[in-house]
């Protein structure tokens, strides 16, 4: 293949820089990518030939100019194959994720070139650089030198090793994911086993069985997370059992996709890694990078949070247990699998909510136009255009234009919304494109979810907790958007790891907001509003049911933290073994309430980039509680607060230190009370 052929090698003739993906085959991403490796070395190597001093201008910003052709075609690649992962894109990512870790290895190791950097560090004070410029600078150098650029050879070799097998590891986690998640979703043989679905949910479901073949039957297929929301509907307790057990099992079974040996050796090489860093622990390796700066400090909060919330969560059982012994006529104590369906009883009882009856009033396309664009455009004054014109990587993916509120293009807005059996489950941002003033980019941002695909001529229908993930990831989306940067190692969502969540989760305030709500949340059938009612009787349940969210997820944080303070000498053979014995550490080992992701179907922690750092939610939620009461103090939906959180904070993406940025924008630090108040952990 010549690189003429290769659509990869090419720019891209769509606006915005929007790869042409009608072009684009998976026997060419390979060849694309041996290329613009090969670039990218003939760059760094163009740096570091130079005989004259280091400077700024030479080595740093050289550095940033470098590598144009790599990213573009890894954003291509990686947006593929988390989204759209055919057998023959799984191909490439395994024959990929070697090569890659040592291409970037061969750049943040090279000898030749920390030294460049090195003497441009050392002279910082002396230079005359715009903050910006200063930041890149230390940046640069901080994570070359926490990369290991500072190691022996010998030391270089070994973690190079490492650096591969984790990546291919890491590779392989994710794929057994997916396959295992296929296999396991759960088959039914009549509607009246999912009694308390909708049509639109049983239709579905149908679908989704018609799809593989199995004709007459409906398939619930799996999410990344432990359970289901349909578990909150379903009447037969055995169909909700056979769920859940399901769900549970993912990666976890004696086949071809058994999770447990990949984890346990991922584990042990990341903490060997961390080792040859210098660090005690690759927890403490990834924290020393983050703002939480030592494992200590997440464990602090981490404990702080998980006594009220376990006990918030045992008053819930309680609550739980009275509705079975009142309810039904034969009894039986309180499981997992029953958690939700019987909170819906007392949320119901309590409340007067029924949370599936408010799904007619969230049409997909409706939240998303009159909800999330709408808030957006109030906020910011940035519109959206949808361009059928421009194709994305898959035919159920769609392109947005955005505009800025004086006319300006800012950027394009892919939105991915249904699942699929080649997308990895969960949602999440990624960027195609990424803007920089100094390679002269606009953003191209992807928001993806997994909602059910309903039949033919059914509408979509979200459930209240889709709602919010469509808001919470737009949120990102909007952080990958509106970062106006110079250089591409700031752009859009390059921040620390415990800060990127911070954005997204503010955005979810606008969902019941009045103004938002009550443009959106009308009933796709007659247009009528949610009734006033309800929207109060739903802010009053907001603190409900929080003992047990809080528990589930502080499990899943500390389960992270425990296989990530290991050392380097620790055995580890038995995953449920440790899982169980981590969780009684920190008072969270309730069978009825289980850790939001188990160790085999962590995907967050073992194929994403989350290792050592899901507790970033709740890290990132003391900022986002703190925020959410800076707006209501400041009247609430205004282009003049809008303006102000996407100057200050959005828009710097990662060119100033993320809570100076705050500070910059709240006129202090961030106080947890509100964090406190909002989850009901007050006392």
């Amino acid at each position: 293949m010549t690189d003429a052929s290769n659509p990869l090698l090419l720019p891209s003739s769509l606006d915005y820089g929007l790869p042409d993906y009608r072009t684009i085959r998976a026997e060419h991403y390979l060849p694309a990518f041996r290329t613009a490796f090969e670039e990218h070395l003939r760059e760094i190597s163009r740096i570091t030939m130079v005989r004259s001093m280091p400077t700024f201008e030479n080595t740093i910003e050289a550095l940033e100019r470098s590598g144009e052709l790599l990213d573009r075609v890894a954003h291509t690649f990686y947006t593929v194959s988390s989204a759209d992962a055919t057998p023959e894109i799984q191909a490439v990512d395994e024959q990929l994720a070697p090569l890659m870790a040592a291409h970037q290895d061969a750049i943040t190791l090279d000898s030749a070139l920390y030294w460049r950097v090195q003497q441009v560090h050392a002279q910082l004070d002396d230079l005359d650089l715009e903050p910006e410029q200063r930041y890149l600078v230390e940046r640069h150098h901080r994570e070359m030198t926490h990369a290991g650029a500072a190691l022996d050879d010998e030391a270089k070799a070994r973690l190079t090793v490492l650096n591969q097998q984790l990546s291919t590891l890491s590779n392989t986690f994710e794929r057994n994911l997916l396959d295992d998640t296929n296999d396991l979703a759960v088959v039914f043989d009549s509607p009246e086993e999912l009694d308390g679905l909708s049509a639109g949910e049983l239709s579905a479901a149908a679908r989704a069985a018609q799809e593989r073949g199995l004709d007459g039957k409906l398939l619930i297929a799996l999410p990344l997370f432990t359970g289901h929301p349909y578990l909150a509907q379903l009447r037969d307790r055995e169909s909700r059992r056979r769920i859940m057990a399901a769900s549970r099992q993912r990666g976890a079974r004696d086949n071809s996709h058994d999770n447990r040996p990949v984890l346990i050796e991922i584990v042990r090489l990341r903490a060997e890694r961390a080792a040859l860093l210098g660090y005690a622990s690759h927890a403490a390796y990834v924290t020393a990078d983050e703002t939480a700066g030592t494992p200590e400090a997440v464990e602090r909060m981490l404990r702080q949070l998980a006594a009220p919330s376990a006990r918030n969560a045992a008053a819930e059982r309680e609550a739980l247990q009275a509705i079975v012994d009142e309810t039904e006529s034969e009894l039986f104590p309180i499981e997992a699998h029953d958690w939700a369906y019987y909170t819906e009883k007392v949320r119901s009882a309590r409340y007067d909510i029924d949370s599936r009856a408010l799904r007619p009033w969230f049409e997909a396309e409706r939240v998303l136009q009159d909800g999330v664009f709408f808030a957006a455009t109030r906020l910011y004054g940035v519109t959206f255009t949808e361009r059928a014109d421009l194709p994305a990587y898959h035919s159920g993916a769609r392109v947005f234009e955005v505009h800025n509120a004086d006319g300006s293009p800012l950027g394009l807005y892919v939105l991915d919304l249904y699942t699929r059996d080649s997308k990895r489950g969960g949602a999440w941002m990624n960027s195609i494109v990424s803007q920089s003033t100094l390679r002269g980019t606009s953003p191209v941002v992807v928001n993806n979810l997994n909602v059910p695909l309903p039949g033919d001529g059914e509408p979509t229908l979200l459930t209240l907790d889709e709602v919010t993930t469509l808001f919470h990831e737009f949120g990102h989306a909007l952080h990958g958007l509106f970062a106006t940067v110079t250089y591409p190692h700031f752009a859009g969502t390059n921040v620390f790891r415990d800060f990127v969540e911070f954005p997204s989760q503010v955005n979810e305030m606008w969902i019941l907001w009045p103004e938002i709500l009550d443009n959106y949340a009308r009933h796709h059938e007659t247009g009528e509003p949610l009734d006033p009612a309800i929207v109060e009787r739903l802010r009053a349940t907001e603190k409900f049911d929080q003992g047990h969210a809080t528990s589930e997820y502080l499990a899943a944080a500390w389960l992270d933290q425990a296989w990530h303070r290991i050392g380097p000498d620790a055995t580890i053979d038995d995953v449920p073994t440790f899982e169980a014995a981590a969780l009684a550490d920190i008072g969270l080992n309730d069978p009825v309430v289980p850790t939001r992701y188990s160790s085999t179907y962590f995907a967050h922690i073992f194929s994403g980039g989350y290792s050592a750092g899901y507790y970033s939610y709740i890290w990132s939620e003391v900022l986002d509680a703190d925020t959410v009461d800076w707006f209501r103090e400041n009247g609430g939906l205004t282009r003049e607060n809008g303006d102000r959180f996407r100057q200050r904070l959005l828009g710097v993406g990662g060119s100033q230190d993320p809570l100076d940025a705050y500070r910059d924008f709240r006129g202090r630090d961030a106080e947890i009370a509100p964090l406190l108040e909002r989850r009901g952990l007050e006392g």
